[in-house]
């Protein structure tokens, strides 16, 4: 795509804030720089380098980059790839770098055809923060509480905020974007304007996720992501386990378990639940690995959507993205690249139509929520499967879809164009139609073609240079 000109709908003195300095609020403001001065309020104090921030207590989970949200990334930041890559982060090729076990049985390692950028988030984080932070156009208000909504219920002016000083005073905005995340309150905002409010959809399966940092054998600088994944057609609990490479020469571990089935932060049961889940891989792999820290536990795991698009008179002025719009089970690694996309939408209206044109924020909205519905469809179809999930239960179409997706599902294990499909979709690349496709549709009437792989596809060498690494046990706590 083509970069859009800078010099369009660009009057002189226009101004944006965007709400929230994490990824999606720091792409947001690469976004918004060619056509206005960007402040961005930040409730923390954001750190100097790769490293954890109060605001994020997620972030010591696993986190991919889906190639969707990667080429999003680049597109907004230019370069930003090769900063991850040169710091440590993985590229790693789907499903050639892949050993998965899904609902229906392990893929096979096809050549690529998709991708994954496999980090830390803090990494992330800061490799977005350091490229767009110093611009000339963005500046950058930490500790700043955001205390609501300048403007009517037909525009926001702007917002007001108090600095850490204990000063309040009033940011003037042709465009407000709400980036803050799981924690956004632009629900009561926009009550406070008189704002009608959006529709409400919540889907919990009761996931808990417990995550582990843990030291890489030595030999294994370019080890596949390992993941055994849960099928959600068994009236059990639903289990996985997820081992991605990360830089630092560290594994990083993420657990979950659904209602019934959850981790917790016992030291001692960590590597136990990894063994008990459908295929012992991860727990057999981290037995030959030395733990750094103990088991970080979260429970925050709705999937939790507000329907914004859906509000009829909505305000001049005032965009909300990323986590902000929707939350997923983390399970799934959606919810950086679904962000992504929705800023390179948001950046493409206000390239079309300028950043003050009326009505835009209506139509990027509409636009930030094309990405969120696909993710969303991927979640909450399976989570609500889940014994004791609560939330909309499927209707007809809904059930006959999700036969349709487990027998696609067992087909993607033995042909090559059907697991294409799957991860065109899993890795936001393509709409959740492209699985409707007459050729993909073929091919999973015709079913796998191949027998199911009855072992994880490790190879030989991946195998044995972890069991040559020195024993660790995987209960014992690290420095």
């Amino acid at each position: 795509m083509s970069q859009p000109d800078s010099r369009r709908h660009d009057p002189a003195g226009r101004r944006a804030v965007v709400i929230g300095g994490g990824c999606a609020g720091m792409l947001t403001a690469a976004a918004l720089r060619a056509y206005a001065d960007v402040t961005v309020v930040e409730r923390d104090a954001l750190p100097e380098g790769p490293e954890p921030r109060k605001g994020l207590p997620q972030a010591r989970h696993v986190h991919v980059l889906w190639s969707g949200g990667a080429r999003a990334v680049e597109e907004l930041v230019p370069g930003v790839t090769d900063v991850l890559l040169a710091a440590g982060a993985r590229r790693v090729p789907l499903p050639t770098g892949l050993v998965s076990m899904q609902a229906q049985g392990w893929l096979r390692r096809w050549p690529e055809m998709q991708f994954m950028i496999a980090s830390t988030r803090d990494l992330l984080d800061w490799a977005v923060r350091e490229r767009v932070a110093g611009s000339p156009r963005v500046t950058v208000l930490q500790r700043t509480e955001l205390l609501g909504l300048e403007g009517d219920a037909s525009r926001v002016t702007g917002v007001r905020v108090r600095t850490p000083e204990g000063e309040e005073r009033v940011l003037e905005a042709d465009l407000v974007v709400d980036a803050s995340g799981r924690g956004s309150r632009a629900t009561a905002w926009l009550d406070g304007l008189g704002v009608p409010a959006a529709p409400l959809e919540e889907v919990d399966s009761g996931l808990v996720y417990a995550s582990r940092v843990f030291r890489a054998p030595p030999g294994t600088e370019d080890f596949p992501v390992v993941n055994v994944q849960s099928d959600a057609t068994r009236p059990v609990p639903g289990r996985t386990t997820t081992i991605v490479p990360v830089e630092g020469g560290r594994w990083l571990v993420t657990l979950s378990g659904t209602r019934g089935g959850e981790p917790t932060g016992v030291v001692e049961e960590f590597e136990r639940f990894a063994r008990d889940v459908r295929h012992p891989v991860v727990g057999e792999l981290i037995a030959h690995a030395e733990p750094l820290c103990d088991p970080v536990v979260t429970r925050s795991t709705v999937n939790r959507r507000r329907f914004f698009e859906k509000v009829r008179d909505w305000p001049d002025g005032f965009v909300v993205i990323g986590d902000s719009v929707a939350t997923y089970n983390p399970v799934y690694g959606h919810g950086m690249s679904v962000a992504a996309q929705g800023v390179v939408a948001l950046r493409d209206h206000v390239a079309e139509h300028g950043i003050a044109a009326p009505g835009l924020a209506r139509r990027a909205q509409r636009a930030v929520c094309r990405p969120v519905a696909t993710a969303w469809k991927l979640a909450t179809s399976t989570d609500i499967l889940y014994p004791g999930a609560i939330g909309k239960q499927p209707g007809p179409a809904d059930r006959l879809l999700g036969r349709y997706v487990n027998r696609m599902m067992r087909t993607a294990t033995g042909r090559p164009l059907v697991t294409k499909a799957f991860l065109d979709v899993v890795t936001l690349s393509a709409p959740v139609t492209a699985l409707l496709r007459p050729d993909t549709f073929i091919a999973v009437l015709r079913g796998p073609g191949r027998p199911r792989l009855t072992q994880p596809p490790l190879t030989e060498s991946e195998h044995e240079t972890v069991l040559r690494a020195p024993g660790h046990s995987g209960s014992r706590t690290g420095g």
